[in-house]
């Protein structure tokens, strides 16, 4: 028997520790839940890994070192079981990860032996229904994984070293990633390239001519033909002194349709927009709400699986949400919608994000989850039920005001019913106007020209980027997170401002790219190749088929790129300059960042300065001991101009340490009474007691000296809704105010 485990009638596997143990909890003692932690057998990390023989390929797929452990486990205890399941999750991944899992219990013979379970919540309920309508692996799920992970291993492994050639080692190339980078590249060419227009408005300042007085104000038409400030200046000195009356009044009534539940796309964007998260949180935080946490009930997974493009809705959630607002708005706010998704081959057959248990509200829910898995469950939470909700109504009113000489336009709106703004929010503001009668004059109170340019398009920030990529097909639900991740993990593009701003590295590339593999940054090819992926999942076409499709022109345009495409690592000497330390000649090279001058005795000589003549300041000794490897720590600069400690036997030891003390706020921790204080990280500003780690008081809010009414713990200062709140930081009571 194999240690830790249990003789167990039925085995059931799945991905996740966490998803284990809260199955393991609805299943009982007649059951075993392992986790494979992802894949169990993948490509070699250190070799191309396929073999191509007459237009055939064949993966040479191995149990990877650091899944030998937990392979074995899952072997022995697959000895011992009766019954053996696979529950990976419902996608191609899941599929791929669970047809590997029972080639290697059974050396790829006779896997129809294997019931393959699905579900798209982990509930009791949707795990026992599972179980009872086992199916078979599906073979052509996990073909269009396959051809779409040895397409991935083919562009990286042939084009990623032709850059590193040509133009500078560590670069790399991806049939979904360089197509990304490529729409950032062509943003950033349209902003370089924009030349602003300048343009004036006039604004005009009117009061009724009534006793009680309401300001209000109206911008003049056709904005956009006022050139300068001549013009402009002409136009105020004709209108200032004319005396003006309603000439039109409109009023028409305007519906706000309810959302539709979250997808994949739509949720990663709003969690951006509204909650500040990265793509990469969002899905971090939505896994963690799908595999299980606990509940009033019991622990459970708390929302649908989180990878989808499809906005279907189970029958017994609706009528369930449908109850709620029932009961909790009146019959009035009610009304049943179905939603189709508008993403092209959209897997109708799985579900929408939505929350597994309507009865487990947000406010439920709140001192079981940590701050963000709060504001993430409210967010899905209130967007279904919104989704089940009537639309919201306004009154749109549309005052002009006139003379023979110009016309001014006054808007409006007044919210009439709230709809599905009574869950999800009123995000626009009433702008009321006063009561207006036909013929009424109005004052002019004041007028003025106002100066305007024309703006260039903004840069893609990671929800507009997930956005485009959507709309042009190109990537999977799967894939929009990662894609981004790996663009700034390789440092083609930095973040800043929550907007994406390539570097010159990336210039670089998507030009090689554009000129010597057009297709590969071509956002239709991409989105035909993901289209015959799906084509494949549905068993209309050959794997092997598509991937020599893409293979043989591919490699010939790699071959020739070998012989044929220019070095642009080539430095350049810089006449009659010579390095200061050696006396070698002076270069000028490129590097991700830009060029810089390096000295041509690298690397004996490390001599490098910008090419503005700045040097770049050499590390500072400094008798601190590195508390990893004992070598010295030295003091650098960061790209910020911050100093910092770094070890000295960088690039082995990759050991780093503030040099900034950090900085009190005047508060008391709550814990021990000593200071709290304000720190830095990567995710941005935190506080801590300056006890720690020996007091464990940590907190993401501005904690201040007001006390909680209810349990008298501090409170801190947060957004929530858009609103400036005092929060109380104790978890277990969480009481907030307005500010």
């Amino acid at each position: 028997m194999a240690k830790g485990f249990i003789l167990a009638k039925n085995l059931v596997i799945v991905e996740s520790p966490a998803k284990a143990r809260t199955i393991k909890n609805f299943l009982g003692k007649d059951y075993e839940v392992i986790a494979s932690k992802g894949h169990i057998r993948d490509l070699p990390k250190s070799s191309f890994g396929i073999k191509i023989d007459n237009a055939q390929f064949k993966p040479e797929y191995r149990i990877t070192k650091d899944h030998t452990e937990i392979a074995n486990k899952i072997k022995k205890a697959a000895k011992e079981a009766q019954q053996i399941y696979i529950a990976t999750d419902e996608d191609r991944e899941g599929e791929a990860i669970g047809y590997h899992i029972a080639y290697m219990l059974n050396k790829g013979k006779d896997l129809d032996k294997y019931p393959r379970i699905v579900f798209h919540e982990i509930t009791k309920s949707a795990i026992k229904k599972a179980i009872e309508n086992p199916r078979t692996l599906n073979i052509s799920n996990v073909n269009a994984q396959q051809a779409r992970r040895l397409l991935d291993r083919i562009v990286g492994y042939k084009l990623s070293p032709l850059l590193g050639q040509k133009i500078q080692k560590g670069l790399s190339a991806g049939r979904v990633q360089s197509s990304a980078l490529k729409l950032i590249v062509d943003r950033e060419r349209e902003i370089k390239k924009f030349i602003p227009v300048e343009y004036w408005s006039i604004l005009g300042i009117f009061k009724k001519t009534e006793a009680a007085l309401v300001e209000f104000d109206g911008k003049k038409l056709d904005k956009l033909s006022i050139k300068n400030k001549q013009e402009a200046d002409n136009i105020v000195n004709t209108l200032k002194d004319l005396e003006y009356k309603v000439s039109n009044i409109e009023t028409k009534k305007r519906k706000t349709s309810s959302p539709a539940p979250f997808m994949t796309s739509t949720l990663q964007q709003t969690a951006s927009s509204m909650l500040g998260f990265s793509p990469k949180k969002t899905m971090q935080i939505a896994q963690k709400l799908y595999e299980g946490v606990k509940t009033p009930i019991g622990e459970m997974g708390i929302i649908t699986y989180m990878r989808t493009d499809s906005l279907n809705i189970a029958k017994e959630a609706q009528k369930d949400a449908i109850e709620y607002i029932k009961e909790t708005f009146g019959e009035d706010y009610v009304e049943p919608k179905v939603f189709k998704s508008k993403t092209q081959n959209a897997q109708e057959a799985h579900e929408a994000i939505r929350p597994t248990q309507i009865k487990l509200t947000p406010d439920d829910m709140r001192k079981y989850l940590s701050v963000d898995e709060f504001k993430l469950y409210s967010l899905i939470y209130n967007r279904f039920i919104a989704s089940q909700m009537k639309a919201a109504e306004f009154e749109i009113q549309n005052i002009f005001i006139s003379n023979q000489q110009g016309s001014f336009k006054i808007s409006g709106r007044k919210l009439i019913f709230d709809g599905f703004y009574k869950v999800y929010g009123n995000k626009d503001r009433d702008k009321l106007l006063p009561e207006f009668k036909l013929n009424e004059i109005v004052k002019l109170e004041d007028i003025k020209a106002e100066q305007h340019f024309t703006e260039p398009p903004s840069r893609y920030s990671e929800a507009s980027l997930i956005k485009e990529l959507e709309k042009l097909g190109i990537g999977r639900p799967s894939t929009y997170a990662p894609t981004i991740t790996l663009l700034q993990n390789r440092e083609y593009v930095k973040t800043q401002n929550k907007q994406l701003i390539p570097t010159d590295i990336a210039f670089t590339v998507i030009e090689l790219l554009e000129k010597h593999f057009p297709n590969i940054v071509d956002a239709n090819f991409t989105a035909n190749m993901e289209e015959k992926l799906d084509e494949v999942a549905n068993n209309k076409k050959d794997w092997q088929k598509v991937l020599w499709e893409f293979y043989e022109p591919f490699i010939k345009q790699i071959e020739y790129g070998k012989k044929n495409i220019p070095s642009q690592k080539v430095a350049k000497p810089l006449e009659g300059e010579f390095c200061p330390e050696c006396g070698g000649q002076l270069l000028l090279r490129k590097g991700r960042y830009g060029e810089f001058v390096a000295c041509s005795n690298y690397p004996k000589c490390k001599y490098t300065r910008q090419v503005d003549g700045t040097e770049k300041p050499k590390p500072k000794e400094t008798d601190i001991v590195c508390d990893k490897c004992g070598a010295k720590m030295v003091i650098k600069t960061s790209r910020k101009g911050e100093e910092f400690l770094a070890c000295s036997n960088y690039p082995k030891c990759k050991n780093t340490k503030s040099l900034k003390e950090p900085e009190k706020i005047g508060v008391a921790c709550p814990e021990c009474g000593k200071e709290i204080v304000q720190k830095q990280s990567k995710k941005g500003v935190y506080y801590t007691c300056e006890d720690y780690p020996t007091c464990k008081f940590s907190s993401n809010f501005k904690p201040t000296n007001k006390k909680c009414e209810k349990c008298g713990y501090i409170m801190g200062e947060r957004t929530f809704r858009k609103k400036e709140i005092y929060e109380c930081l104790n978890k277990s009571c969480k009481h907030r105010v307005d500010r």
